[in-house]
């Protein structure tokens, strides 16, 4: 089976309610993302940063999948598909995707505020204080912070490398290093950059753009994949 890499952005969530990464304001749903998103601020404000995610996380269980997220699991029936995701919700899980690499970790589990290595599903919304590691640490979102590694990059890097078909599903590869990851696809690989406002991209041949949101985008392009894979089947 050909191997189908998708790397999703903020803008496939958006559909199912999540507000997006940056609004036109500067601000993240009303909050400096300084105040809210760095080491530093858990460490100013736990208690602020505690609140902001608990939040988030309670809109994440309340949304909901949406078309482009069931569409890319129909995928998996004629492709080996990987998904890559910037976001931290986990939409893709729940529509029914089996192969998924969250960047930037994912808002469902908690982890030690010393070791990120150590992290633990979350039963509900809430992550209290007094919540505890086995370390004796406090809990803290599992989500990769600003001025943080992202730990699955690397990982990501080789996946893009070996891609024989290539989606861009809602991202303005503006964030780093997450946006490189294009760089890293085989240049014989078809890319299809889905989004309303395509990011900049080099210009090939093999590079598709489809200027739509995500629920339109993604299931055309899905069934002209399916339709090729039938129609080299047959012949």
């Amino acid at each position: 089976m050909k191997k189908i890499i998708v790397l999703t952005g903020a803008g496939i969530s958006a559909e199912s309610g999540l507000k997006t990464f940056r609004d036109s304001d500067g601000l993240w749903e009303g909050y400096n993302i300084e105040d809210v998103a760095t080491p530093q601020a858990w460490n100013r404000d736990p208690e602020l940063v505690q609140e902001f995610y608990n939040m988030r996380r309670k809109s994440v269980l309340e949304a909901r999948p949406n078309q482009a997220h069931y569409a890319l699991v129909e995928l998996e029936e004629k492709y080996d598909v990987t998904i890559i995701t910037q976001n931290i919700d986990d939409l893709h899980e729940r529509a029914g995707s089996t192969n998924v690499v969250h960047l930037h970790g994912v808002i469902t589990r908690s982890q030690s505020s010393i070791n990120s290595l150590l992290t633990y599903p979350i039963n509900g919304w809430e992550l209290r204080f007094g919540e505890l590691c086995e370390l004796g640490s406090q809990l803290r979102p599992h989500v990769v912070w600003f001025g943080e590694d992202v730990p699955m990059i690397e990982t990501a890097a080789k996946l893009c490398a070996n891609a024989d078909i290539f989606m861009l599903i809602g991202t303005s590869l503006a964030v780093y290093p997450a946006a490189g990851l294009i760089n890293y696809v085989p240049d014989f690989a078809p890319k299809f950059i889905i989004d309303p406002n395509i990011p900049h991209v080099c210009e090939t041949a093999l590079v598709h753009k489809v200027e739509a949101k995500a629920t339109v985008g993604v299931p055309q392009v899905v069934q002209q994949l399916i339709n090729e894979s039938e129609t080299t089947a047959t012949t």
